[in-house]
């Protein structure tokens, strides 16, 4: 399987949750709450691909 896309989402979802920590302040309290509730779920379920990719790597 290529990790390419993994790699992508993982960086990306990272990269969203630090930009709504760092715009937290400039961000309407409605787009705020969404957009926090989305990089959590973005952010765990990447936690769950590197913990996926962890437990499938070895000897082929």
């Amino acid at each position: 399987m290529d990790p390419t896309a993994s790699i992508i989402f993982i960086i990306a979802a990272f990269s969203l949750g630090a930009i709504v920590i760092m715009k937290r302040d400039s961000l309407p309290l409605g787009l705020r709450r969404g957009l926090a509730m989305l990089s959590i779920a973005f952010i765990a379920f990447a936690f769950f691909l590197i913990v996926y990719a962890f437990f499938t790597m070895g000897p082929a």
